[in-house]
């Protein structure tokens, strides 16, 4: 089953649920205030081949690392 990010709109703290495909965007109660105003949000997910950092691979394009500013993580000085 996936982890998905949910935002309550009410209190807005952020939290993790494991849900199915289906309920994915079903309303999730919050944790903290009881509220069922909460939106799913977008999730960076970060693929690591064996071998450690080189050659890892971000979903959603973009750097794979916080501070590089490269898109492929063999061009990075880390």
């Amino acid at each position: 089953m996936p982890l998905y990010e949910y935002r309550c709109e009410a209190c807005r703290i952020k939290f993790d649920l494991l849900r199915s495909f289906a309920d994915a965007d079903a309303p999730a109660r919050c944790p903290q205030c009881g509220g069922q105003d909460t939106k799913r949000e977008l999730s960076r997910v970060v693929a690591m081949r064996s071998g450690g950092g080189e050659g890892a691979e971000s979903a959603g394009g973009g750097s794979s690392c916080a501070g590089c500013s490269s898109s492929n993580c063999a061009n990075c000085s880390r």
